[in-house]
């Protein structure tokens, strides 16, 4: 989760702020570097949310049919190899952005206007931009959501199974397990649905930018199409983090706690004036054995309060 946390910051603060310029200037304003460097940043973080998801599918099938292999696989060194591969592999399939990526001048047929602007291919043939978009398609979406399908099929039989093998008598204990194992399966199942609603409207923008890519489409119904697809797409990065606050019981009480620890710390340091400061401390100057008894009962009142 904290991989996956990491790679939606990463996309939001590089690569939203570079989209946004796009359609507010007619100019690349980053420079050859820039566009080298940004879509890098671009596709590892779409490379990183969706193998991440793929991985968290494959942990929670672990965990709902086959828990003996979970326990075996579930230490902290596993879990951050696995996340470190998943960066690798995401930066790697990202390199070629880097390679071909770079500023070219298109041209408007009707106005004869002409724009220089930062794309992963030249303007000249049509079978790079087939390839490139076919490929970005296939490799960060199709095939992951695949994958994720085939392991939420085997998830929901053992759910059904296990709920149908329940036994008639003291099966409390057995229906809170697979209550338990719903809740697990169902907060990663929103998460790829949020990916997969999320990033097909730029997928479908990006084939057909692709596959008309000797004419540029200057009408407005194309122009808000592709606003919307990357408002959305951005839109996923955001909703991450409040759907597993709806959907994790623990997430939800571990933040509430870490928030009341925090506005409770605000107040109290509001409420405190910088002459009542004074005064207290002027009155507490007299030995220096009272001043630490009141810094350790504070420590240990401030500890109280947030643990």
């Amino acid at each position: 989760m904290s991989s996956l946390a990491l790679g939606d910051v990463l996309l939001l603060v590089t690569c939203a702020p570079v989209d946004a310029s796009r359609y507010l200037s007619e100019e690349w304003l980053f420079g050859r570097v820039g566009c080298k460097v940004i879509p890098v940043i671009q596709l590892t973080s779409v490379g990183v949310s969706v193998f991440t998801l793929t991985a968290l599918s494959a942990d929670r099938y672990r965990a709902i049919v086959k828990p003996l292999e979970m326990q075996t696989s579930s230490s902290t060194s596993s879990i951050v190899l696995r996340a470190a591969l998943i960066w690798l592999l995401s930066f790697i399939l990202a390199i070629p952005e880097a390679v071909f990526s770079d500023l070219h001048t298109f041209n408007i047929p009707y106005t004869n206007e002409s724009f220089v602007t930062c794309a992963p291919y030249p303007h000249a043939g049509d079978l790079h931009p087939k390839i490139h978009s076919m490929a970005s398609f296939l490799i960060f979406y199709i095939l992951p959501l695949l994958i994720i399908s085939v392991y939420y099929t085997y998830i929901a039989r053992s759910l059904m199974k296990s709920a149908s093998n329940l036994p008639v008598e003291n099966n409390a204990h057995a229906r809170r397990q697979v209550e338990s194992r719903k809740r697990l399966a169902k907060t990663v199942l929103v998460f790829v649905a949020l990916f997969a609603l999320c990033w097909l409207p730029s997928h479908v923008i990006y084939l057909y930018r692709s596959y008309h890519y000797s004419q540029v489409d200057t009408s407005l119904v194309h122009f808000v199409c592709s606003v919307a697809a990357r408002i959305l797409a951005f839109t996923n990065s955001c909703l991450n983090p409040f759907a597993l606050y709806l959907l994790s019981d623990s997430f939800q009480k571990q933040f509430n706690q870490q928030l009341c620890c925090l506005c409770g710390l605000i107040a109290r340091r509001s409420s405190q004036s910088p002459a009542h400061f004074t005064t207290r401390v002027t009155s507490i100057r007299s030995t220096h054995h009272s001043v630490a008894s009141l810094s350790v009962a504070n420590g240990r009142h401030y500890r109280e309060d947030c643990v």
